[in-house]
């Protein structure tokens, strides 16, 4: 059963030993993380599904699903030696969604023991005091916003046959390109991506999610909408309630931390 849902971003600047001063600039973001970790804590998960968007190493026409039996987080690639987690993959369940996907979508088996910084984020702020949780790590894929909304779909069939208490976490950032010194450049269509994705995710207005402008999309330069929409397809049919827990944009990305209640 699904018990928990949210949507979250994974900037490395996050992490205390990464992000040091900067942390400061991202306070409102930290605070969002930890509301949530407190719902995740007192729900007590058996099982967290992490969509991130960096994820697929490969790239490709094609979803994936982790089976490496354990899985790693660290921070050494942005200079932090001292974080370091570790967490036991969900083989079996991850199996079965990719059996229930395979005459629908692609998707592939992967085995990648070291976790992208998409995932580790999260997992840094909402899995630490949940040791004995265990993990699926799924990346989307290079495919459109309707076959990321029905992968979702596929996703849930398989929760709700299951017995266990399951989380799902989106991992994603919104337009890279909102201020003059943003690190991918400057477009005047990226306030307005983040002001609609804002709005139609708090009016569960889902249809006009997925059918967004191309354009649009591919000015703001996100990389958080796939990964946001499959976890919308998870929970399209259930009575969920939007809350915006923050939204801030200190480095020119839009940074939202949403939880989709879910009863």
């Amino acid at each position: 059963m699904l018990i928990f849902s949210a949507f979250v971003p994974h900037s490395p600047i996050l992490i205390p030993e990464v992000g040091k001063e900067n942390l400061e600039k991202l306070k409102k973001t930290a605070e969002a993380y930890k509301n949530l970790e407190s719902d995740l804590y007192s729900l007590k998960p058996d099982l967290l599904i992490i969509i991130s968007s960096h994820a697929n190493k490969r790239g490709g026409e094609f979803f994936t699903i982790n089976q490496q039996p354990m899985l790693k987080v660290s921070f050494k690639d942005f200079g932090d030696l001292i974080t370091n987690l570790e967490f036991e993959n969900d083989i079996g369940f991850g199996y079965k969604i990719k059996e229930s996907c395979e005459d629908h979508l692609p998707i592939i088996l992967t085995a990648d023991s070291q976790l992208d910084y998409g995932s580790g984020v999260p997992l840094f702020y909402l899995a630490q005091h949940l040791p004995q949780l265990k993990i699926i790590s799924i990346g989307y894929a290079d495919l459109s916003l309707n076959q990321h909304l029905n992968f979702g779909q596929i996703i849930r069939k398989q929760i709700n046959l299951s017995a266990k208490r399951i989380a799902v976490v989106a991992s994603g950032d919104l337009s890279h390109k909102l201020h003059q010194d943003s690190p991918a450049g400057f477009s005047p269509m990226a306030q307005e991506f983040d002001r609609q994705l804002l709005k139609l995710v708090n009016e569960k207005n889902i249809d006009a999610l997925v059918n967004m402008d191309k354009d649009l999309i591919m000015e703001a330069g996100e990389c958080g909408l796939r990964s946001l929409i499959t976890l919308l397809g998870i929970i399209k049919e259930i009575d969920y309630q939007p809350q915006q827990l923050s939204y801030e944009a200190p480095f020119g990305i839009g940074y939202l931390v949403e939880n989709f209640r879910v009863s």
